[in-house]
């Protein structure tokens, strides 16, 4: 179990987490409504910040991604007597898109979110490299779910863990071409829900091994995926429950304040979530949803939500759903639509992604205590893809061509079989490639339709050449076509949400960036992910696509092993 020593919640409602809470409390949400904001055609409701605020935020050198990030984890910095510049010390970033508003076609800076974290890093004062959690919806929950594997493995004494994400033309016009933006504000659950509601923020919790009095902890979390569609939901609620079901084993729901849900408003997202409590056998347990007064803050919404819940218990109340009014879902669970009292301490925070991907968190202040055993890797077998190679486990065959023709050719002639693959994006269909080759020669029938394995994935660019593509679709103002088909690839974890699907995993898909390629913090995140106890085996390396002449697949299967303590 790992502590919180610090926080910091920086939205449109407030600079502190106190203020934040206070507004939620009092019922205030910073939601608006936007028409021909950014030069959409369509009106939306959303969270943003004033350009006042954006204006005190401001730091030369930085983007508003950047200036927001940083100083969110200033002040929390502020509030806890850590010094970044210790070696035990390492700053892991959650966003979605970061400086994707800085993109245009012209664009030959490194805006990607692994240069982001360094440049932030080295302002702050950080030594230690950055790492970069880039899941989708569910980064902030896997991020705070890494760090605290990172602390109880002892790689670090001390995360510092930033949610973060800026709102934009990119990401609403992506969002909107699902048809699942609502132009009023969000109803989370309610009968009445038209969509969702996007946010921007940043959130920022330190988190310790040494245990603080009365401190709130990170007791256990588990990432589990669909393994059904890369953007719809399974309408069972697999993915969600099977994270829920693990993060409960050993607790009572009873010992439960409430559950913090997702929430998003959509009309498939609700429905999945309440499902997968009904049937994580959770009906009991409040639930509640915070969308109604921040929107969908993305890669800060795990983050925020996690603190926000935090500082309600410590106040002893369940905040309510703002704009909740009559349920309008099936799963049978006790929505909360109004504050209410309690005297529990520990809570539940669920949240799902793009690319089938679900997390759930179970936090307590009353310092339960649950067994993780320990364990190791063991590589099993290896496949490299570059532009002048491709080896399978120390052998070499045979390919033609270069990029686009040159993972058509390998498709063709080892794999066949699965026409989806001319729909995916380049980094997509390089990490298939590079899995088929290597779930053939580990024998990939024996792996199939597994809860065990894991798919733990790295790069560099993110999904640059997807974000391009996006991009020309809606980047003059004339010729305005967003594509979902397009927009869903600008998510890098969707390869591994590909893999899922096609291998049939429900076990953990996570996705990180670094600044660059680095094997031995690779390394540590891998065997950190292999402490989760369902966990039996991890597809996993570096996966990285920047343009059809600089590729490479650099992917292993790794054997999981618990250590026996004699």
């Amino acid at each position: 179990m790992v502590y919180k020593i610090a926080d910091n919640i920086l939205s449109p409602l407030g600079e502190m987490t106190e203020q934040n809470y206070q507004a939620v409390k009092a019922g205030r949400s910073a939601l608006c409504r936007y028409t021909d904001h950014w030069q959409l055609p369509e009106p939306f409701t959303a969270s943003l910040f004033s350009e006042a605020q954006w204006q005190a935020l401001a730091a030369e050198g930085l983007t508003p991604f950047e200036a927001l990030a940083t100083s969110s984890v200033r002040r929390a910095l502020k509030d806890a007597a850590v010094d970044p510049a210790r070696k035990g010390v390492v700053l892991i970033i959650s966003t979605t898109k970061g400086n994707v508003d800085q993109l245009t076609q012209e664009t030959t800076d490194d805006l990607s979110p692994g240069a982001s974290a360094r440049k932030m890093a080295r302002v702050l004062g950080f030594t230690t490299e950055p790492i970069v959690v880039c899941n989708a919806c569910i980064s902030g929950v896997s991020a705070l779910l890494l760090a605290a594997r990172l602390l109880e493995a002892g790689t670090y004494d001390v995360a510092v863990v930033c949610g973060a994400d800026v709102q934009s033309r990119f990401v609403v016009s992506g969002f909107q071409s699902f048809h699942v933006v609502s132009s009023e504000a969000c109803r989370p659950f309610d009968m009445e829900r038209t969509g969702l509601s996007l946010g921007e923020a940043a959130a920022t919790m330190i988190l310790s091994r040494q245990s603080q009095p009365q401190a709130w902890g990170i007791v256990t979390g588990a990432v589990r995926n669909d393994a059904f569609h890369i953007s719809s939901p399974a309408k069972d609620g697999e993915g969600a429950c099977q994270a829920l079901r693990q993060v409960m084993q050993g607790v009572s729901p009873s010992q439960l304040a409430f559950i913090n849900a997702h929430g998003t408003a959509t009309m498939f997202n609700d429905q999945m979530e309440s499902v997968a409590i009904e049937r994580a056998g959770l009906s009991s347990v409040p639930v509640n949803g915070y969308k109604g007064y921040y929107g969908h803050t993305m890669g800060a919404a795990g983050v925020l939500e996690t603190i926000l819940s935090m500082a309600a218990l410590d106040d002893h109340t369940i905040l309510g759903t703002k704009g909740f009014e009559e349920a309008g879902v099936s799963g049978k669970i006790r929505l909360v639509a109004s504050s209410e009292a309690t005297d529990k301490q520990a809570f539940v925070k669920v949240i799902s992604g793009f690319g089938g991907c679900n997390a759930a968190l179970l936090v307590a202040a009353n310092h339960i205590s649950l067994h993780t055993p320990q364990s190791t890797l063991h590589d099993k077998i290896h496949v490299l893809i570059t532009p002048e190679r491709v080896c399978v486990d120390g052998r070499d065959i045979a390919f033609t061509g270069t990029g686009k023709a040159m993972l058509t050719d390998l498709y063709k002639r080892y794999v066949g079989d699965y026409p989806k693959f001319y729909k995916m994006d380049r980094l997509s269909q390089l990490g298939f490639i590079a899995s088929e080759l290597l779930l053939q020669a580990e024998g990939r029938e024996r792996f199939k339709d597994c809860d065990d394995r894991a798919i733990i994935l790295f790069n560099h660019a993110s999904s640059i050449m997807a974000d391009r593509q996006y991009l020309s679709s809606i980047e003059t103002p004339g010729q305005f076509f967003p594509s979902p088909s397009l927009f869903v690839y600008t998510l890098p974890n969707i390869v591994a949400g590909e893999l899922a699907i096609r291998n049939h995993y429900h076990g953990e898909t996570t996705f990180c960036i670094l600044p660059e390629r680095q094997d031995e913090v690779m390394r540590q995140v891998l065997q950190a992910c292999c402490q989760d106890e369902t966990t039996r085996s991890i597809l996993g390396g570096w996966v990285d696509y920047q343009d059809d002449a600089h590729y490479v697949a650099d992917l292993k299967v790794y054997e999981v092993r618990e250590i026996v303590n004699s």
